[in-house]
């Protein structure tokens, strides 16, 4: 079982599509595995971010499963009920898993010390799971070119920045008027 979620790990890390299409990679403990690389990636950047400015390490496990369900569920109905391939078929669980395993490359966030190379290698470390999730959704909503998973993934990006930006603006606001 430990062999099959570091194979998964390094998997995602390598962006090897590969992954995406073997059904053992789906199997019983695959939520599980998912949901671990999670709250790892999650308490990571806490870390991570600590070098910056005091974090709480359990919000940002518990946030990064908020985050997981929010990512799968826009990357499934922008990918599957709106603009689907013909040969679109999957269902909320395997989006949820890869939304999960693509986030493996974040675990690299445990690594940083040094103040000055936190917001590079957040910055990175994002990137490369944005190519992580590329690839998943590719593989996982059997798309034609990854331009068009790209699209998905960008637009669950912008409507969760969107969303984040606008509960961020109306909490300034109420500070200040307070």
């Amino acid at each position: 079982m430990f062999d099959d979620f570091i194979k998964i790990v390094f998997g995602a890390i390598k962006l090897d599509k590969n992954i995406y299409k073997d059904p053992k990679t789906f199997g019983e403990y695959s939520l599980y595995f998912a949901g671990l690389i999670m709250v790892m990636e999650g308490i990571a950047g806490a870390i991570a971010l600590s070098t910056l400015y005091k974090t709480n390490i359990i919000l940002s496990g518990a946030t990064s499963l908020i985050s997981w369900v929010v990512w799968a569920v826009l990357i499934y109905v922008i990918g599957v009920k709106l603009f689907p391939d013909p040969g679109t078929n999957s269902n909320f669980k395997k989006i949820l898993t890869i939304v999960g395993f693509a986030h493996a490359p974040g675990l690299f966030r445990f690594f940083v010390f040094m103040p000055g190379f936190v917001i590079p290698v957040v910055f990175f470390t994002q990137f490369w799971i944005f190519a992580s999730l590329i690839i998943g959704v590719r593989e996982a909503l059997n798309f034609k070119s990854n331009f068009k998973s790209a699209g998905v993934i960008i637009i669950a990006f912008l409507i969760i920045t969107i969303v984040s930006l606008s509960f961020v603006m109306d909490k300034i606001n109420s500070m200040s008027m307070s």
